[in-house]
């Protein structure tokens, strides 16, 4: 089957005619949750029909879900039911807590691996992580909706990962899209040849010459665009060119820190409206970059594109598949009263992510320093001392010194 269901090949009219139907009754839905009750009280429901009226309701923003979860825990009031109804909750950094689903393709990761290629008769090596955060169970619920087995390995232990990708006959890989190469790389150097024909990547960046290399051995890699609280969002196909949204879903491209949905093309955040009934979040701003790209894809699916990351709306970025929050930074600078500011910088080494601390100190040293920087950003990086006044003066606690081109 070349999609995963019609709805995919849907002609702009049905899909509008569909979305005309579906979305008042998620809006009223939405309604009906208490976080909901000051930002869409008011608002009539049947008259959200399409993209464009939904500009004329207030943007969510997580602060916002973190704000309201503090006062009533676990969902601040955003979910229509309780979460004892719910099969999962997981815990992100914030913290922020959300729901999960085990119903069919309830995070809607299988359209994507249907897209990679995955489904009966392959094992797919999951390399998302299974601790409190939701990434594995995202792609393990979207492998059972296209039939493929799970070997559930989480992250880290990469000598066992080669031999259970061995024994059990891994034929796909779920995870970052670096972490597949540290598997491939020790492989060889056990001697050992994998069976790896597909890989569906997602929580980095993936570099052409990554995609590449990994072409080389016969992978065919393709990446997804989702998040703990939405799920899928977009992905690739075959075709490679942006990624679809998915059908389950509304994208709009606003202004950053605005609602207002910028002309066609123009990059800007990425916010984000789901038809799930369990936790219908509307006008959800995610902090992404990305634009709309003109036309629909080569490989007959038809919804709207767009380019795929591109970067943060904050300073917030993206490093081994960790997000680092220029909150983080604070937290850092605070922990230690010799610190005056700190500045943290993402970069590449071959294929691999990197991150250096640059820390301005009136005294100190990297191992002192470097013990807190592993405890506050949750990943370890290369320590710089330097003298107070060295650092720019140019409001940047983040740089993101890697091209995505």
């Amino acid at each position: 089957m070349t999609y995963f269901d019609s709805l995919e090949t849907r002609s702009d009219d049905q899909r509008a005619s569909d979305l005309a139907a579906a979305l008042p009754a998620q809006i009223a839905l939405a309604q009906s949750a208490a976080g909901y009750a000051g930002s869409l009280a008011g608002v009539e429901a049947s008259a959200i029909t399409s993209a464009a009226s939904l500009s004329a309701l207030p943007v969510l923003r997580k602060s916002d879900l973190s704000k309201a979860q503090g006062g009533n825990a676990p969902f601040g009031g955003f979910t229509v039911k309780p979460a004892s109804g719910f099969a999962h909750v997981f815990q992100s950094p914030g913290p922020i807590y959300e729901p999960g689903g085990v119903d069919h393709d309830w995070w809607r990761m299988g359209r994507f691996l249907h897209a990679v290629g995955i489904g009966q008769g392959d094992v797919v090596q999951n390399c998302f992580g299974y601790h409190l955060t939701p990434a594995g169970m995202i792609f393990e619920n979207g492998a059972r909706a296209v039939g493929a087995a799970v070997l559930p390995a989480g992250t880290g232990q990469t000598e066992l990962q080669v031999t259970a990708a061995r024994d059990v006959g891994a034929t796909a890989y779920a995870g970052t899209p670096d972490y597949l190469k540290f598997i491939l790389d020790k492989a060889d150097s056990m001697g050992i040849t994998l069976g790896f024909t597909k890989a569906a990547v997602g929580g980095g960046a993936l570099f052409p010459s990554l995609r590449q290399e990994y072409a080389d051995r016969g992978i065919t890699c393709l990446q997804s665009y989702a998040t703990a609280d939405l799920g899928n969002i977009a992905y690739e196909s075959a075709a490679m060119e942006g990624m679809i949204v998915d059908e389950r879903v509304i994208v709009e491209i606003v202004t950053p820190g605005t609602g207002t949905p910028v002309a066609p093309g123009e990059v800007g955040e990425v916010v984000v409206t789901t038809l799930n009934p369990d936790y219908p979040l509307v006008r959800f701003a995610t902090g992404d970059l990305s634009a709309m790209l003109p036309g629909v894809s080569p490989c007959g699916r038809t919804n709207m594109r767009i380019k795929g990351w591109m970067g943060r709306a904050d300073q917030t970025t993206k490093i081994k598949g960790m997000f680092v929050r220029p909150e983080q930074v604070a937290s850092l600078v605070g922990k230690h009263h010799e610190i005056v500011k700190a500045r943290v910088i993402a970069a590449r080494d071959g294929e691999m992510d990197t991150m250096t601390v640059q820390i301005e100190a009136t005294s100190g040293d990297e191992i002192s320093f470097g013990k807190s920087v592993i405890e506050v950003l949750k990943l370890k990086g290369r320590i710089e001392v330097v003298s107070p006044g060295t650092l720019p003066k140019d409001g940047l606690v983040i740089e993101d010194q890697r091209s995505y081109d």
